[in-house]
């Protein structure tokens, strides 16, 4: 197939960009080269492959680069919790108007294939297993709450404590921040682009993305690389909360795998799928694996928190195995010393 890619440049979306060339395609990036996630040298892509400098939103930049493209690869996307309220005119900017704008191009030049990066953060909270109520999505984590250092979410209903269970691609969605907000408005607006235009989409869910690549320095950095640059910076990671969050890390490399395996298998109408690795990990496990492969301080447990932040997300990615035929292959340890031993 002839892929169009955006935000090719990216971490994701470079380790895309070598997976799908892997595996025979011919790959056109669209990627704006944003200078608050590019913030080195201009990016140079492999030979045999077409860069185009531009924004997603802007119409003459997305009509050029989807013509004669059999599919769409759909990264591009201001990533991260976001640091204050200021940072909501950028996200509905750039992930929702740019993808608004990609689908009217997509539909002009006749593209009837979308792949596009979502996130697990659409659940917020996700579910608990309240032993008197059942399955129960936990309300938001109160400030009054996490001041007290209480950062388990309770029943709604009871107040008990809760279990966290695997949610599937049918449980509630419930986005907790403007970048959760913005991730499933794109989903949104590519399933009215489906039903206006009889086009396929595919929503994959990533879950913590981390690996060689990862971009550092910036606050909008996945928690792992805050914790390997503060490491190789001779500094003790600091980790919020308690340290008990829990999350799937998921190696960008099995990301990759799975992103174009939906380019290639998902052709008929609109379907959501979760990518996670299955085994959850905290998030004070992280970083003391991370530690330990840097040879720094160990990690400090500070008990700040971040509102918007969720308690414990994990998600069940059977669907996207049974369906598309995808598993992850990349091992957490192995891939530790993977992200610690790249030169980024």
């Amino acid at each position: 197939m002839h892929i169009l890619l955006t935000g090719g440049a990216g971490f994701i979306g470079r380790h895309v960009l070598s997976e799908a060339l892997a595996r025979g395609h011919e790959v056109r990036v669209l990627d704006s080269l944003r200078a608050d996630v590019h913030p080195a040298a201009a990016w140079t892509p492999p030979d045999d492959v077409e860069l185009i400098v531009g924004d997603v939103r802007d119409r003459a930049a997305a009509d050029r680069a989807s013509e004669g493209v059999d599919a769409v690869i759909h990264l591009a996307a201001k990533v991260g919790l976001g640091v204050d309220v200021d940072d909501l005119p950028d996200y509905a900017s750039s992930n929702d108007a740019g993808t608004a704008e990609l689908l009217a191009a997509l539909a002009r030049r006749g593209v009837g294939r979308l792949t596009v990066a979502s996130s697990m953060v659409v659940y917020g909270e996700g579910l608990g297993d309240c032993p008197e109520h059942g399955a129960v999505s936990p309300a938001p984590r109160q400030e009054a709450m996490l001041r007290q250092g209480m950062f388990e979410p309770p029943c709604p209903l009871c107040a008990r404590p809760l279990e966290p269970v695997l949610v599937t691609e049918d449980a509630p969605i419930d986005p907790r921040s403007p970048y959760a907000t913005s991730k499933f408005a794109q989903e949104l607006y590519a399933a009215n682009w489906s039903r206006m235009t009889g086009g396929s989409v595919a929503a994959l869910r990533y879950h913590n993305v981390y690996g060689p690549g990862m971009p550092r320095n910036t606050p909008y950095a996945g928690v792992a690389a805050v914790f390997a640059s503060a490491l190789r910076a001779g500094r003790a990671p600091r980790v919020f909360e308690d340290g008990g969050q829990r999350r799937d890390f998921v190696h960008v490399r099995d990301i990759a795998s799975a992103t174009v395996l939906a380019a290639e298998r998902h052709g008929l109408g609109v379907r959501a799928f979760n990518v996670g690795s299955g085994t959850p990990r905290t998030i004070g496990e992280m970083a003391r694996s991370l530690a330990e492969a840097l040879g720094g301080p160990e990690p400090v447990v500070t008990g700040e928190y971040r509102l918007g932040d969720v308690r414990h997300i994990n998600a069940d990615s059977a669907r996207i195995r049974t369906e598309l035929g995808w598993r992850p292959v990349e091992n957490f340890d192995a891939g530790i010393a993977d992200l610690v031993g790249s030169a980024w």
